[in-house]
Formats: C-alpha cells, structure tokens, sequence
C-alpha cells in the first residue's frame, strides 16, 4: 500500500507539473473555419457581425439559430434580408422550399458557403469545385460590373478564393464575380421579386479576409447587393447547429480554464477511489421467498382491459369462455345458437326457459356488435353470473 502512494504522488506531481506547462505554453492559432460570430479566431465572422451596421445602417441585426422553416413559417419572418455563412449548407426539404418561397415574395437571400447540398444542386444545379495551390496561396477574384472596376483583383492569401462553382444553372443566374481562372464564385439567381446571391467562398467574409484590405473591399461589395431592409437576419444554425444544444458540459467544455478544472475534479475523484479501495467482507444477499404472483398478474391484466376500454372484445371472450365451457363440461354444442341449443341448455342445466331464451337472445346480440357499451358488458357479466348461480 506504501508504495502504491509513492506511485500516485509522484503521478500527481507530474500531472501538476504538465498541467503548469500546457497553461504557459503559447497558443497556437486555430485556422479551423468554424465561421462563428462571436470568435476572434481567423476564419470565424467576429468582425463582419460587429460591422453590419455600417454595411447596413438603420437595420436591426438579429442572430437566429433555428432553421428556415421555423424562422420564416412560424415565426412569420418578413422584409428582412437573410444571411448565411457557413462551411456547408444542407438543407431540409421544408427549410428549402421556405428560403425560395420567402425569396419569391420580395426578399434577398444571401448565402456564402463551400458546399449547398442536393435541393440546390436539383433545382438550382448548383455545385461547387476547389483548386488547391501549392503554397496554398489563395486565388485571386475580380467582379464583372463595368461599375465595379474588372480589372481590378482580389488576392487574399490562405487559401481564400480557391472555391469556385464547378456547375450552376447557366440559363437562369447571373454571373457577379469570378476566380483569376474565369470560374464563377459568385453568382444570383433572380426568383419572383427577391434575389438569391450565392458565394462558393465563406472564407472571403472571415476575421482574416476582413483584416486584409481586399478581402474588406471584396466582403463589403458583395453583401452591398443586398437590397436595403429594416431588418437583417443573421443565420447561426448551419454553424452552431439548434439553441438548444448548449448543455453545461458544452459550456465547461468551450473555454480551456473550466477544461481544466473538469479534468483536475476527474483526476481527483480517481485518487480518492484509488486509496479508499480496501478488502471488504461481501454484504450476504437476503434471498426473498418466491410469492405467488398470479393476483398480481389478474389485477396487471384487467388493468390494461379497463385502460384500454375493448368492452367489444371483452364481451367476445367472456361469450367464447362460456361457450367452452358448455362444450367441455355440459357437451353441448354450441355451433348453432338456434332453439335446440336452448333446449338443450335448459335441460342439462336446469335453468328457466325464460331465463335460457334471454340468456341465448343477449349472446347473439352482442356477438354482431363492433362497439359495446360499458352498461351492455354488464348486463352480459349479470347473465352469465346468473348462468352459473343456477347451474350450480
């Protein structure tokens, strides 16, 4: 046991230390394009979020996590410009179909994305290709418009302008800048009265291309051809996914102290198991006698008949029960429910007439009927108690 502790203290003391090193040790940059709006990282969208209003003056900017449909649809979203910055795009066919028919009633859609997934590539035959540089240097683009200067170009770096549109619908969008290449990577499609702008670079309207002076020029021409609108909507579910996935194990998670301090609980409660483990006498089971369960099982059974309220069906087995039961013990036969059976009945049994014509009249009402009444599978229940009263 001694030396068990020399062993965990000294692992204790080299986690300590490693911690104290990882703590201290610089941070390196994360180029992962997540696009989120409120990290400083290079490809998320910190700056452009924070700059909207003066892209937009006089809008309201609101951030929304929940999806198109319920946006729109539900919450009966209206004259407010939409827009999506994200890795990838994938949306439901409800989603989908709620973007163009909110496009089509007058509002601008814009979305900036490496990938738009099968509605857009069946409908609007939109794909999207990646050149990938040695240096990874990034490609430099140019708009069209003779009012927005073609020659001039473009170049960011890191890899920003690689993506561009391998297939989009020739016929129907409208081509508003291209790659160096003389791919398009910035295209609208003219639906009803609203507009539908697609880029195939996020990365243009990342924390750094907005620190470059192109990529800002670029970022800010680009939404410009949104249409002006009282409001803007800022779209963070094809990034963060639905408002309802932040749990408090995602929070402790997200920022690198509580990392650390979930870690070091961890290690802690591993200590503490580790010294209290002890050679203990195993606790004697008490072995309860078997009961008999079958009321149990009577009472569990006639619960769910009551719960479920089949009198039809009840009825039908308390008919077929006692017409069983006639067979087997009185061997009657019970094929024809006719006058001979009543008969019959009456005289292995011992009954009244009256009582077996009832009895025998009740049977074959019941045993056509769909639905039974709570009042009808009582009366059954009386005639066939009285049955049994008097055969007995």
């Amino acid at each position: 046991m001694k030396s068990l502790r020399i062993f965990l203290a000294t692992g204790g003391i080299l986690l300590i230390l490693y911690i104290v090193a990882q703590l201290n040790r610089p941070k390196a940059v994360d180029w992962r394009a997540t696009f989120f709006n409120d990290e400083k990282k290079p490809f998320d969208t910190y700056i452009l979020y924070s700059r909207l209003k003066d892209l937009f003056p006089g809008s309201d900017i609101t951030a929304s996590r929940r999806p198109a449909y319920n946006l729109i649809a539900e919450d009966g979203l209206k004259n407010a410009a939409y827009i999506i910055v994200c890795n990838g795009i994938n949306p439901a066919k409800a989603d989908y179909d709620q973007l163009i028919k909110y496009i089509k009633q007058g509002n601008d859609v814009f979305i900036a994305a490496g990938s738009f997934g099968t509605l857009f590539d069946k409908n609007l035959k939109v794909n999207t290709g990646n050149d990938f540089n040695i240096g990874n240097e990034g490609t430099p683009v140019h708009f069209l418009s003779a009012y927005l200067n073609p020659k001039k170009y473009f170049s960011i770096g890191k890899g920003v302008g690689n993506s561009y549109f391998s297939q989009f619908d020739t016929v129907r969008a409208a081509v508003i800048s291209q790659t160096s290449q003389g791919e398009a990577n910035f295209i609208k499609y003219s639906l009803g009265k609203g507009s539908l702008y697609l880029c195939a670079e996020p990365k243009f309207f990342s924390n750094y291309s907005l620190l470059n002076a192109p990529g800002a020029e670029y970022a800010a021409t680009a939404l410009s051809f949104i249409k002006g609108t009282h409001q803007i909507i800022w779209d963070e579910y094809y990034t963060r996914g639905d408002g309802g996935e932040d749990t408090l194990m995602r929070v402790f998670l997200k920022y690198p102290a509580l990392q650390w301090a979930w870690y070091i609980a961890l290690f802690g409660l591993l200590l503490f198991v580790l010294f209290e483990i002890k050679r203990r006498q195993r606790i004697i089971p008490i072995i309860e006698p078997l009961r008999n369960s079958t009321l149990d099982f009577v009472n569990v059974v006639g619960q769910v008949y009551y719960e479920k309220r089949d009198n039809a069906n009840i009825a039908h087995k308390k008919i077929l029960y006692l017409l069983a039961r006639l067979r087997d013990e009185y061997q009657v036969k019970t094929n024809k429910l006719d006058d001979e059976f009543i008969e019959k009945l009456t005289a292995k049994m011992g009954l009244e007439n009256e009582f077996s014509n009832e009895l025998v009249n009740y049977i074959r009402f019941i045993s056509v009927q769909d639905h039974v009444s709570d009042r009808e599978l009582i009366e059954l229940n009386k005639l066939i108690e009285k049955l049994y009263t008097q055969s007995g």
